[in-house]
């Protein structure tokens, strides 16, 4: 069993002891998001479990912690969503040069195979425009080559309460959201393309993240954030192939368990869907 921790909120930077509290006791459960008094028990025995995948924009508060997953005999391997954005769309998430640093001390402290870079997801709006990405892309490359040897990217997704917090800004600051966030834009497409030269001259395989349109024709080929592959090749073992039911139809991801809940995350990021 995979265990994802979590696509639904930010355990590593609020729930880091809870999470450890639940490995010791070896389970834990989980509601089904869509009926909350459904609720699953998920075994957390290093026997029962193949891999964890983190995600997190600030996964400090784990790093204590690390030591003590090893000796217990955990696998496992971080999403680290780093973007820089202002805090007008990331109000909760740290100043960059505190992720960078985090970032670093990770990598170092596992291995730049285990922690994949996340610029997730590409924003467009009139302040942060295609002139703002790119210079951001390449600033955050620079400081993380040889730290990690992956980036995962995706383009904003509509979602019903972003959409209406993100129109709230508009009215409020003035700040507008591109009505045109797709690779046929030529202005996006040329971000992409040079998001993936960039990405490739600092050492790193640049995948997208469940985009429907196919980004090959840019460079940029199709990701699995739950990859099978890659868990053969970074750890050596097999896990199963088959495609998660649970998640998008773009999404490439394997199947895996995800012990978050929704709504518990306090990074308050304007484009999220967990909110």
């Amino acid at each position: 069993m995979i265990v994802s921790a979590s696509r639904r909120t930010d355990i590593p930077k609020f729930y880091s002891e809870w999470f450890m509290d639940r490995v010791r006791a070896g389970h834990c459960t989980c509601p089904n998001p869509f009926n909350p008094k459904q609720v699953f028990e998920v075994s957390l025995r290093p026997q029962d479990v193949d891999v964890i995948a983190f995600w997190s924009k600030d996964p400090e508060p784990l790093l204590a912690y690390l030591e003590e997953l090893d000796r217990r005999g955990f696998r496992y391997y971080f999403q680290f969503t780093l973007n820089g954005y202002p805090p007008f769309l990331e109000p909760g998430v740290p100043p960059l040069a505190r992720g960078l640093a985090t970032f670093r001390r990770l990598s170092e402290a596992i291995s730049p195979e285990r922690v994949i870079w996340r610029y997730d997801p590409i924003v467009l709006t009139s302040a942060t425009d295609v002139a703002y990405h790119e210079q951001r892309f390449r600033e955050i490359a620079a400081a993380l080559t040889g730290k990690t040897r992956r980036v995962v990217i995706s383009l904003l997704d509509d979602y019903r309460g972003s959409r209406a917090r993100l129109a709230r800004l508009a009215r409020r600051e003035g700040i507008r959201v591109a009505e045109r966030c797709c690779a046929d834009d030529p202005a996006t497409a040329g971000l992409l393309t040079t998001m993936a030269r960039v990405a490739a001259d600092s050492g790193m395989e640049i995948v997208t993240c469940a985009e429907e349109k196919s980004l090959e024709s840019l460079g940029i080929k199709p990701g699995k954030c739950i990859d099978d592959e890659y868990i053969a090749r970074v750890f050596g073992i097999r896990v199963p192939g088959k495609k998660d039911p649970g998640q998008r139809a773009a999404c490439g991801c394997v199947v895996s368990k995800d012990i978050g809940s929704y709504g518990t995350c306090r990074h308050g990021c304007l484009y999220c869907y967990a909110v």
